[in-house]
């Protein structure tokens, strides 16, 4: 599309023709700023996985453990650019999905049944998470201030309130209009990490007894424990499966493409996602040991009111990431029906498909409040997918670099610590929720 100055706007890869302006990232919504994919991507990334780290790090031990989170950085970093550079990589062409990407390198078949089942289990998962993180932190909040008539009443209910919340805010359009409701889950998230680094640090100096060793006594405990913590560690690193749809709201031209304010965004997104986790990460093993509990915020309690505003930082946080993450599901759910069953384009088809996907995810979180485990199961099981291995296996096929160089060697760096994580995760998040499991009563 050619506008009056000049400029050379590039145009979606998707048949714009059968997606009109109600699907979410369409032209109407390509209005954001730099600062924007900041604010989401921090969004994506700092959430509930912060609060798992100090836990991961007792599962793994001090060095194994730091060396994992920084080594994860790296690499994700390294993977965002390339998604980043690959957004735009045919020519006057935006991915604007995931899965639109993997069909142009990969073609038809291989690059959706590659990346699409891949995202949407991230996505889902993320939602479910979330829909449990909400809940346990609303709860704690007022069982923290004990408010009569509120602290004794089930988890579940928190969650369902959680989740007939997100029923109404699912029905914003697209990304661009949850750019304020994504801003105030940024800066809650980076609040309440400072909270959690500030009040570890307080009680660390109060020299407390406590063991630095690994969690568990026996070799099989340990080695599960190991497994469990990388799928922490990945879930900590999981915004990749939603940066296309974040690129796809920056305008682009020929003479400037999005992937300039989206690269300016993710460094300062990243910057923030670095201090965030070393912070929590480091400052809350060392405050409590390997007596630390699988979300940070459950160990502290002074001083009350503190920590009762910080459960509530997380729930407004976990509000906004359950929206960004749950919007390409939306799209996609929303694009098939469309497309493949010819459903009429409406509100309420919007308003149905969006409060069937909230409610179904709202009740699986409520079978399975595992936060520890399912950080491990998910984590492993899908984010390494979209974050250490699918963005490397696309630059490698598109791109052919020389083997051996810069690209060919950190991007198969990148793929092999995806697969041992992939494969050895799941194992520890299965026995994390089962040994729960056996304590647990349904909808309790």
């Amino acid at each position: 599309m050619e506008h009056a100055n000049g400029n050379v706007e590039m145009r979606s890869a998707r048949d714009p023709h059968k997606v009109e302006n109600w699907m979410p990232d369409e032209s109407d919504s390509r209005k954001a700023k730099w600062w924007y994919s900041s604010f989401h991507n921090v969004t994506a990334m700092v959430g509930a996985g912060v609060l798992g780290l100090p836990f991961a790090i007792a599962q793994l031990g001090w060095v194994p453990g730091v060396i994992t989170i920084v080594v994860s950085w790296l690499l994700t970093f390294y993977t965002l650019w390339l998604l980043a550079e690959m957004h735009e990589m045919a020519p006057g062409l935006r991915f604007d999905r995931y899965y639109d990407l993997g069909v142009h390198v990969l073609g038809p078949k291989k690059g959706l049944w590659l990346v699409m089942p891949q995202q949407l289990t991230v996505q889902v998962a993320s939602a479910i998470v979330y829909c449990v993180t909400g809940g346990k932190s609303l709860k704690k909040f007022f069982q923290i201030l004990s408010v009569r008539g509120m602290s004794d009443i089930r988890q579940t209910y928190y969650i369902l309130i959680f989740v007939v919340l997100q029923i109404m805010l699912s029905q914003t359009p697209n990304f661009h209009n949850l750019k304020a409701v994504s801003s105030l889950a940024a800066v809650m998230s980076i609040c309440y990490s400072m909270v959690a680094f500030i009040m570890s640090v307080i009680e660390g100096l109060k020299g407390h007894p406590r063991s630095y060793d690994v969690r568990s006594h026996t070799t099989a405990g340990r080695t599960f424990d190991a497994f469990n913590a990388l799928g922490t560690i990945a879930f900590a690193f999981a915004g990749h499966s939603v940066a296309l749809e974040i690129q796809a709201t920056l305008p682009s031209t020929v003479e400037k493409p999005s992937k300039i304010p989206m690269w300016r965004g993710v460094v300062v997104a990243y910057s923030i996602v670095i201090f965030c986790y070393a912070t929590v990460a480091i400052s809350g093993f060392w405050a409590f040991g390997n007596a630390v509990e699988d979300d940070v915020l459950i160990t502290l309690e002074h001083p009350f009111w503190l920590i009762a505003i910080a459960n509530f930082m997380v729930f407004l946080h976990v509000v906004g990431s359950f929206q960004v993450f749950s919007m390409p599901v939306f799209d996609t759910i929303e694009t098939t029906l469309v497309e493949k069953l010819n459903c009429n384009r409406s509100v309420m088809l919007r308003a149905v498909s969006r409060t069937i996907f909230v409610c179904l995810v709202g009740f699986i979180g409520m079978c399975i409040p595992f936060f520890g485990g399912l950080l491990g199961f998910f984590g492993g099981l899908a984010f390494t997918s979209t974050s250490y291995i699918i963005p490397c296996v696309l630059w490698l096929e598109a791109t052919k670099p020389r083997r051996w160089s810069f690209h060919w060697v950190v991007s198969w760096l990148s793929i092999i610590v995806g697969l041992i994580i992939a494969l050895l995760a799941p194992i520890g998040g299965v026995r994390t929720i089962v040994v729960s499991a056996k304590t647990y009563q349904l909808f309790s």
